[in-house]
């Protein structure tokens, strides 16, 4: 760990863009960085939005409990009635957001403008590097 760096803030950065959240999340998203950064994004979480962007395009590793992490940002913005939109083009992300079969949850966009996007249209973003074929998501 970093000096004088906060576990929180060395894997969490939050900012807003066009009235929106975005919860941006950096390096090795781990057992010991989710316990590190889980109270500063129950904190980001803890009101209604009507969109919260979760971008995971500063990763580069995420295991089980980085995925349960980003279940439980999914919960905690639904639960508000809000949406939740994912940015991912991280290859091992994607195959393990498809392993669990949450392509379909998430709904990962490439860039954050697309994330936008789909918001206001409603729409629905490819998966990057392929689907799983039919049946294959839920």
């Amino acid at each position: 760990m970093f000096q004088g760096t906060q576990p929180s803030r060395r894997h969490l950065s939050t900012y807003r863009v066009q009235g929106r959240t975005v919860l941006e999340l950096h390096g090795e998203i781990d057992i010991a960085a989710t316990i590190a950064i889980t109270p500063a994004l129950d904190a980001a979480t803890s009101r209604p939005e009507p969109l919260v962007v979760l971008d995971l395009t500063q990763i580069t590793f995420i295991d089980c409990s980085g995925l349960s992490l980003l279940c439980r940002v999914h919960r905690r913005v639904s639960s508000r009635h809000g949406d939740l939109k994912l940015i991912c083009h991280h290859p091992q992300a994607l195959r393990l957001l498809r392993l669990a079969r949450l392509t379909d949850t998430f709904r990962p966009a490439h860039t954050l403008g697309e994330a936008l996007d789909q918001h206001l249209t409603g729409g629905q973003a490819r998966v990057p590097h392929g689907g799983d074929g039919p049946g294959g998501n839920h």
